[in-house]
């Protein structure tokens, strides 16, 4: 699928935004996704690799070109997702910001936010993070051992009153924020953090 323009269009999809580093990206990120496109009943994920997590050191952190490329290899041979520098394009950092861009650059898409258990667990550290409840319908997906943590988080007990069935799953693009499911899946194994060590111990060993 071809990475959608920071102008935006006309479309009339239910999109995922699956938000990250991808440092790099990996088999877990395209699991997440294909399982999002299934249980949210979505039309399309776009992966936006930010520029720089604001919650994240830049120690470490590859370039974005490279991030945005490995995320364009683990995604690009699905025909229904995308790999994206949308948040560089906008000139976006946070979220919120991210999020009332695309709504306006895409006025007929129905956008859900995807994210993992682990970042409900520490939401409350983010800029404006109730503004990001009311712009878009939220799905989380669990990530272990971080599902019971999340639950409990200050941002999970602030919007419990907001939380959706799982059965409301498939409809959930159709809702009107605030509005968020919590999936209890399982997850793919693979991490990023992984990876980058193994990386590192096979660099130091040629």
């Amino acid at each position: 699928m071809r990475a959608p323009g920071p102008w935006g269009d006309n479309r009339r999809v239910r999109v995922g935004l699956l938000g990250g580093s991808f440092n790099p990206a990996h088999d877990g990120h395209r699991h997440v996704a294909e399982l999002a496109l299934t249980l949210l009943g979505l039309d399309q994920v776009w992966a936006l690799v930010s520029p720089q997590n604001p919650l994240k050191s830049a120690d470490g952190m590859a370039p974005q070109a490279l991030r945005l490329a490995s995320a364009q290899a683990v995604l690009g041979r699905h025909p229904r997702l995308a790999a994206t520098d949308l948040e560089s394009a906008l000139g976006t950092r946070f979220t919120a910001d991210t999020l009332i861009r695309l709504r306006l650059r895409f006025p007929h898409v129905r956008f859900v936010w995807l994210m993992g258990a682990d970042n409900l667990a520490q939401m409350q550290r983010w800029s404006r993070w109730k503004r990001i409840f009311t712009v878009v319908p939220i799905a989380i997906l669990a990530r272990s051992p971080y599902s019971w943590v999340a639950l409990a988080a200050p941002a999970a007990r602030a919007m419990g009153r907001y939380r959706q069935k799982s059965a409301r799953a498939r409809g959930l693009a159709a809702l009107t924020p605030p509005a968020w499911v919590f999936l209890h899946t399982r997850l793919h194994p693979a991490s990023a953090t992984e990876i980058r060590a193994r990386m590192a111990h096979w660099e130091r060993r040629s």
